[in-house]
């Protein structure tokens, strides 16, 4: 099932990235057609919305509604299955309380000067959260992206998934409504992020934009970047599995087919110094893949994204982890507290045989918002920080201003700004 990969040649980390490539080389490119879009919903609005529904959504409604009513909502609430509400109550808990634990606190610093220093945080006002999936849609997604909002602070949160024809999974909106969210939209792809950032009659203009969605989701995402703030540029989902010989082969199938079953552009990476455990593997996948519901998509994913390497020594291990930069990143060895020290790229760490990652995905408390496609090195997981507007304070004394100033003056001459330097000068003058 798994491609096979030795790593310890010199030539083994380019190889890597070869493969790596690939996967970004296979996604579409949809750049064109959602400059189209984003450019008739600025222009037409809710109509504009309305047309791209059904065209992509193929519905034959004459005049829906674009959002869901109060009184919607409370009959869709009340379908919802006991058992799925009190686990998204649990989750509720378990990923406020986590997320509750990041704010971040306002300080003051008072120089010898007395100049006073400040640093503070505000909330943004309105965000937007997206919700791919229409009636397959995601509860744990509305979860992720609307509580550390709630917890930084944000007052008006709106949620938009595929729904023009009223059709929604009664836990999404029950998350939702948990969530306080003001308004959900029945609109899903290109169209809802340029409602969302550009406002339309019944779309209210957000400042960032939040949640995963498919290619075209991603790339307005990155259009509209600049007019409003996004959370990141998704791709699709990817684990990396580190295991060695005395790992459960069959529980790493299924760790692997649960990445695997998400996208045929997911990605799912075996890392083992133990031959007879990859191969071990590759077994268990095909017996867990034949009663799988999304097997042909959990199948391609494997055949084409799906690797196995084979290597040995903790520095060869590392050099491909931090080389993948990978979403997930699971560690089923005994020497976990070794190789977590030299992680420096991953976008969340589980450790154990007891941690995989669809813990992560629903319930541990931490996001499941993660950098993808290698941009583990330079991001991280969504977080409380990323509704919060930073702001820096500054008042200078009279002291000051007499004993900093000429070291501005200096500069400010030096870079040949000689306006920014007088703004110094003319208060340094002792006749005012």
């Amino acid at each position: 099932m798994l491609k096979y990969f030795q790593y310890n040649k010199k030539i083994s980390k380019k190889k890597l990235r070869s493969f790596l490539e690939k996967r970004k080389f296979n996604q579409n490119n949809e750049s064109l057609t959602v400059k189209k879009i984003i450019y008739d919903i600025k222009k037409n609005g809710d109509k504009a919305v309305i047309k791209y529904e059904k065209k992509f959504s193929k519905i034959k409604i004459k005049s829906p509604k674009i959002y869901f009513s109060k009184k919607e909502i409370n009959i869709i609430e009340k379908k919802i299955d006991k058992k799925i509400k009190q686990s998204v109550d649990l989750a509720f808990n378990r990923i406020k309380k986590f997320h509750s634990k990041q704010k971040f606190f306002s300080f003051n610093l008072k120089d010898k000067y007395k100049n006073e220093l400040s640093y503070t945080y505000s909330p943004i006002e309105k965000v937007g959260v997206y919700v791919p999936g229409g009636t397959a849609c995601y509860p744990s997604t509305v979860l992720m992206n609307c509580i550390p909002a709630i917890v930084a602070g944000v007052k008006n949160i709106y949620l938009t998934t595929p729904a023009l024809d009223s059709k929604i999974n009664p836990a999404v909106i029950y998350a939702a409504k948990k969530c306080g969210v003001k308004k959900i939209y029945k609109a899903g792809g290109a169209q809802s992020i340029a409602a969302l950032a550009y406002g339309t009659r019944s779309f209210e203009k957000v400042d960032k934009i939040v949640g995963p969605g498919n290619a075209y989701v991603a790339n307005a995402k990155k259009q509209v970047f600049g007019d409003v703030g996004i959370d990141m540029i998704a791709g699709p989902s990817e684990v990396t599995v580190v295991a060695d010989k005395y790992a459960n082969p069959n529980w790493i199938a299924a760790d692997l087919i649960a990445q695997a079953e998400h996208d045929i552009f997911a990605q799912s990476i075996l890392i083992s110094d133990d031959l007879n455990l990859i191969k071990s593997v590759n077994e268990y996948l095909k017996k867990q893949l034949y009663n799988l519901p999304k097997k042909n998509i959990a199948s391609k994913s494997l055949k084409k994204f799906g690797l196995a390497v084979y290597t040995s020594g903790k520095k060869n291990i590392l050099e491909i982890i931090n080389t993948i930069a990978p979403e997930h990143l699971e560690l089923n060895t005994r020497k976990n507290k070794e190789i977590i020290k030299g992680v420096k790229n991953a976008g969340s760490i589980f450790i154990g045989e007891y941690s995989p990652e669809a813990m992560g995905d629903y319930i541990a408390g931490p996001n499941h918002v993660l950098p993808t496609s290698g941009s583990a090195r330079f991001s991280s997981g969504l977080s409380v920080n990323d509704f919060l507007k930073r702001h820096s304070l500054i008042k200078i004394s009279k002291t000051g201003i007499e004993r900093l100033g000429p070291s501005v003056i200096n500069l400010a001459q030096h870079e040949n700004l000689e306006g920014h330097a007088n703004s110094i000068k003319i208060r340094l003058k002792k006749d005012k």
